[in-house]
């Protein structure tokens, strides 16, 4: 399946910031999660609490710190596991080390399109809610170099520690961009020199016979539902994987790193 004919690149109107995040502390758990936000100069981090088992390794990782990022972060404080147990959860796998933190700060859509390449990928997730699904997908994100991860405010996820360890540190390491309404940004997106692809299972095109190169934006749809009517109409192009067999579909974080892997096979020189 080719693109219709090209769509020459044009300045995005701007729609206003997206509603600000809630201003309270989030924790986040696991060495990922963790050193990930150590890293980050975006990132705020209002504590650290570690078992004493995690003391010397905790240490290591700030000692390797630049000095203006390292005078940012509070002293550790070493506690009990019953604590991280009781901060995370019982069922969460927190290794022994938490931080208690700032959400990151907001970015706009625009603010994304200013920097956009000729080759830019952007994923972008229609009512996508369950934590550890996202956190998956932008782990994936980042692994296969997309520019940003967008979802709408409403009926998303929630930054929680449970996203941010699913992520395995990729909540630091990509944008997840918040925008108000999803059919909006898809026109700012078209309006920009994307093609907009959604997958969709009921569709006869498979996703490799698609042309993914340049500016592209797979859109993904929720668990069990798939893709609103809304948001199919405003796509390019519908596609879906050529999958078979008797259990012949994949949870939304499986699918989109297959869509994902597609993209970086057609565009790599």
């Amino acid at each position: 399946m080719a693109k219709p004919q090209s769509r020459k690149p044009s300045n995005a109107r701007r729609h206003g910031k997206p509603a600000p995040k809630p201003r309270g502390r989030d924790i986040l758990w696991g060495w990922h999660a963790v050193a990930m936000a150590l890293q980050n100069e975006k990132r705020r981090i209002t504590g650290l609490l570690c078992t004493s088992r995690n003391e010397e390794e905790l240490g290591q990782r700030l000692s390797a710190l630049t000095d203006s990022r390292r005078d940012e972060i509070p002293e550790p404080k070493i506690v009990e596991k019953d604590t991280l147990d009781t901060l995370a959860g019982p069922d969460a796998v927190h290794q022994g080390i938490a931080a208690e933190v700032l959400p990151l700060p907001d970015v706009a859509i625009e603010d994304i399109l200013e920097d956009a390449g000729e080759r830019c990928l952007l994923v972008l997730l229609d009512q996508v809610t369950d934590p550890h699904n996202v956190g998956a997908i932008l782990r994936s994100a980042s692994a296969f170099g997309a520019r940003a991860v967008i979802a709408p405010d409403r009926n998303a996820a929630p930054t929680t520690g449970v996203l941010a360890k699913s992520a395995s540190g990729a909540l630091d390491a990509i944008d997840l961009v918040h925008i108000t309404n999803l059919s909006r940004t898809m026109e700012q997106l078209r309006d920009a020199g994307f093609w907009c692809i959604g997958l969709d299972g009921e569709t006869d095109g498979t996703l490799d016979r698609a042309d993914l190169k340049g500016r592209i934006a797979i859109v993904m749809g929720a668990e069990g539902s798939g893709l609103r009517r809304l948001t199919r109409e405003k796509c390019d192009l519908l596609a879906r994987l050529p999958t078979s067999g008797p259990v012949a579909t994949l949870n939304v974080s499986a699918a989109t790193a297959v869509a994902l892997y597609e993209y970086a096979r057609q565009n790599h020189d």
